[in-house]
């Protein structure tokens, strides 16, 4: 039987499902706005836990904020959304008839289990045109990682054509890239990651679950995967 792509997603997904303990969807399965790439379902929830006391009006400016970035470049709403990922998006609201302002953290970097982990395959977004990726990294409902599979059996594509593919998706569907901390191109054979400014010839490979590195010349797909989004290693990029 030939090892197709979809059977490439399918032994991805459940890498993660198994393996690293990912939540999975299926992107079809989900109702949502398809002009939104995010997984709204889960991120006022994580917000939530993740804020304890902070009020829910507090919370919720806090997404209107992910969702509304000022005008400007897509590196430079990247540039915006790191800073909200790594200092907390400041806020205002009125309590007891007064305005007060806050930070609303994204993440739990203190403890990586309050936050929500979900792999998801064809996640359709709707923007310059329709297009559907073929892997998405969600943590807290933020779509952080993107990763494009190519069919190792099919000789006329391969990690190139991912990183190809990838490069379009940036064009024709940007706003998933606002919120992007790494982009993965994989063929089994080859696997590496970069992102958003880098060329193909700066992706960078993977080789270790351990820190003991794989004395091959292409570490196994597995083990780049399980090395680079182990939750623990994940929060430490």
């Amino acid at each position: 039987m030939t090892f197709t792509e979809s059977h490439y997603e399918n032994a991805v997904l459940q890498l993660f499902q198994e393996r690293l303990g990912y939540a999975c969807v299926y992107g079809p399965d989900v109702e949502r706005d398809y002009r939104s790439p995010l997984y709204e379902d889960a991120l006022l929830p994580a917000l939530q836990r993740v804020n304890p006391g902070v009020p829910v009006d507090a919370l919720r400016e806090a997404v209107y904020k992910l969702k509304n970035f000022e005008s400007g470049t897509l590196l430079q709403k990247n540039m915006v959304f790191t800073d909200y990922l790594q200092n907390g998006v400041p806020v205002k609201y009125f309590e007891n008839g007064g305005e007060r302002s806050t930070l609303v953290y994204l993440l739990d970097f203190k403890n990586p289990a309050n936050n929500d982990f979900t792999v998801a395959n064809q996640w359709t977004v709707i923007e310059n045109s329709e297009k559907r990726p073929d892997v998405i990294l969600f943590v807290n409902g933020l779509p952080l990682v993107v990763a494009e599979l190519k069919s190792p059996s099919r000789e006329e594509t391969d990690a190139s054509a991912a990183y190809r593919q990838l490069r379009n998706y940036i064009h024709e569907i940007p706003s998933l890239f606002i919120y992007n901390a790494l982009c993965v191109m994989s063929d089994m054979a080859t696997s590496k990651a970069g992102t958003i400014t880098s060329g193909e010839d700066r992706y960078m490979e993977w080789k270790t679950t351990d820190g003991g590195y794989e004395n091959t010349q292409h570490a196994k797909f597995d083990t780049f995967f399980e090395g680079l989004f182990e939750k623990i290693v994940f929060w430490t990029l």
